[in-house]
C-alpha cells in the first residue's frame, strides 16, 4: 500500500479549470459512494475548496492511476485535461505535501490559517462516509499535530498580510494610542469588514460605518457596538474621525479635497489619517496635498504587506524544518506498525513451541521419569528447537559470503554483547 495525494491547485490551473474539478456538497455524498466500492482505492479523503481539489489515498502499491481515472470519470472531463493540470505526490512525499498544505505553506497567501479548518472538514466527512482506515486516520493526526506546531512554534500567521491588516497596521504607527481614537469606514463589504476587525482588536471603541445600503452597513456596525450612517452623512462625521479608511465600489471619489478641508477646519487642523484602499479610487489624490491629511493608497500598503510576508518566509522557513522531522518521525511509527505482525508471529511461534515441549515433560514426569533428568532434557529441546532455524540460516549466509544478514543476525541475536567463552 502507498500513501496518494494527487490534486490541481491555484499553481497549476486556471479558475475554469478549477472551478470543474470542484466538489459541490451533494457531489462529495456521491463521489463517497464510489469510493467506498473502488477496489484500488482503500481509503481516501477529498478536498475541495476555491483554490485546490485534492484526493488523499491509500491505494494498492504501484496502483496509480486509478485515482486519475477515477476524478476525469466523476466530473466527466477528458483524462487529458485532467491530467495536464494536476500534480501526483507518493508515499514521502504525499505526507509532506498534505503537511504543508495543512500548515499554510502551499496557499496562495503564505501561512494563511483556513485551509487547516478545510482539511479538518474533509477528513470528518471522509470518516463519517466510512471512507479512512488506519493508514489515513493515523495520518491526519499526525498532519494536524504538525500543523498545530508550526502555528504555535514558528509564528508564521503572527505577521497578517492583508490589505486590511496593512491599513490598521499604518494607522498604529501614526497614532501611539489607537483607544481614544474614532474611525470612519467607508463601504460594508468584506475588506471594511476586516478592517472594523483589525481595528476592534487594536483597541478601536469608536468606529462609524458608512455605506449607500445603511442596512448592510447596521449589521457591521451592531458586531463593532459602533454606528451606521448613510454616505450623505460623511461630512458630519468627517468632522469626528482621526481614522479614515474607505473601500467601496463607487466609479467616481467619494471624498474631495472641499469636503476634507471644511472637515479640517471645524477640528482645528487636527490630523486625520486616510488610507483609500478602492479601486478606482474613493478619495481624491488632492486630499494627500492637505497639511494635515496623511493619506494612504493601495500601493503605499504593498511595503506594509512585504515586510510582514519576509517575516512569514522566515517563518516558513522553519516550519520546513519541522515538517520534515515530522515526517520521519511519521514514517517510523508507520514501520513500527508494520513490525507488529511480524512480532506476533514470532512470539506465537516460540510460544506454541514451548507448549509442546512442556506437555511433553509433563507427561514424562507423570509416567514417573526423575524429574532434574526431565527438566534437563526440556531445556536441551527448547534450545535447540529455537535454535535451529537461525543456526541454519547464519550457516547459509556464511557460506554465501552474505555479510549484510550476518551483521543483522548479530544485532537482533544480541551476539556482540555476549560474553566470550575462555574455556
Amino acid at each position: 500500500m502507498r500513501f496518494l495525494a494527487l490534486g490541481i491547485n491555484h499553481k497549476t490551473a486556471p479558475v475554469a479549470m478549477r472551478e470543474r474539478v470542484a466538489f459541490t456538497p451533494a457531489q462529495l455524498e456521491a463521489a463517497s459512494l464510489q469510493l467506498r466500492n473502488h477496489q484500488s482505492i482503500k481509503e481516501v479523503a477529498i478536498l475541495s475548496t476555491c483554490n485546490r481539489t485534492e484526493i488523499y489515498s491509500l491505494v494498492e502499491a504501484g496502483d496509480v492511476r486509478p485515482v486519475l481515472d477515477w476524478l476525469s470519470q466523476f466530473h466527466a472531463l477528458p483524462i487529458e485535461d485532467v491530467a495536464r493540470y494536476s500534480y501526483v505526490h507518493e508515499d514521502q512525499a504525499a505526507i509532506a505535501h498534505i503537511m504543508r498544505v495543512a500548515s499554510g505553506l502551499d496557499s496562495m497567501i503564505l501561512g494563511e490559517p483556513q485551509i487547516l479548518g478545510q482539511i479538518k472538514d474533509a477528513y470528518d466527512a471522509a470518516k463519517k462516509e466510512n471512507l479512512l482506515g488506519s493508514g489515513l486516520e493515523q495520518l491526519f493526526q499526525q498532519v494536524f499535530a504538525t500543523a498545530k506546531r508550526v502555528r504555535t512554534e514558528t509564528g508564521i500567521g503572527a505577521n497578517p498580510v492583508s490589505v486590511a491588516y496593512a491599513a490598521v497596521s499604518l494607522a498604529q504607527r501614526i497614532f501611539t494610542d489607537l483607544k481614544t481614537s474614532q474611525a470612519l469606514l467607508i463601504g460594508a463589504g468584506e475588506t471594511i469588514e476586516l478592517v472594523a476587525r483589525h481595528l476592534k482588536n487594536a483597541g478601536v471603541t469608536r468606529m462609524v460605518i458608512a455605506n449607500r445600503t445603511v442596512v448592510r452597513a447596521q449589521a457591521l456596525a451592531d458586531e463593532m457596538q459602533g454606528t451606521a450612517v448613510a454616505l450623505s452623512e460623511i461630512p458630519h462625521q468627517l468632522e469626528k474621525a482621526d481614522i479614515v479608511i474607505s473601500s467601496t465600489a463607487a466609479p467616481l471619489p467619494i471624498l474631495g479635497k472641499g469636503m476634507v478641508e471644511r472637515a479640517l477646519k471645524v477640528r482645528r487642523h487636527k490630523p486625520i489619517f486616510m488610507v483609500d484602499i478602492a479601486v478606482p479610487r474613493d478619495i481624491e489624490p488632492q486630499v494627500g496635498e492637505l497639511d494635515d491629511i496623511f493619506l494612504f493608497t493601495v500601493d503605499d500598503l504593498k511595503e506594509v504587506i512585504e515586510e510582514n510576508l519576509a517575516a512569514r518566509r522566515e517563518a516558513a522557513e522553519q516550519a520546513e524544518e519541522l515538517i520534515s522531522a515530522s515526517v520521519q518521525e511519521f514514517l517510523r511509527s508507520l514501520r513500527i506498525r508494520d513490525s507488529g505482525r511480524m512480532i506476533r508471529n514470532f512470539r506465537q511461534q516460540a510460544q506454541l513451541l514451548a507448549e509442546a515441549e512442556l506437555a511433553l515433560a509433563m507427561n514424562q514426569l507423570d509416567q514417573g521419569q526423575d524429574a532434574r533428568e526431565v527438566m534437563q532434557k526440556l531445556c536441551r529441546s527448547l534450545t535447540n528447537k529455537w535454535l535451529h532455524h537461525p543456526t541454519l540460516k547464519i550457516r547459509e549466509a556464511s557460506a554465501e559470503n552474505r555479510n549484510d544478514l550476518l551483521e543483522a543476525a548479530s544485532e537482533l541475536l544480541n551476539l556482540d554483547n555476549q560474553p566470550t567463552d575462555q574455556s
